[in-house]
């Protein structure tokens, strides 16, 4: 059994969940934050079955994920 740091992002129109440290994309969806998390995990076993545990290496692993805000001049 592998942890992964998820993040689970809150829209309109429900919740879109990734992991981090994973190669490739991984997303998962759901009404609910619950329903979203357990989408991606469904999703990332459906990614390690199809394209092998080597997508699981990435070095060096993610230790902390932090969300931040930013400001950017738009040009336009």
């Amino acid at each position: 059994m592998k942890t992964f740091k998820i993040v689970v992002e809150r829209h309109d129109d429900g919740y879109v969940a990734y992991p981090l440290g994973l190669k490739g994309v991984v997303v998962g969806q759901g009404d609910t934050y619950e329903r979203a998390v357990a989408d991606c995990q469904s999703a990332i076993r459906f990614h390690v079955e199809t394209f092998g545990p080597e997508v699981l290496e990435t070095e060096p692993a993610v230790l902390e994920a932090f969300i931040a805000e930013a400001h950017a001049l738009i040009p336009g």
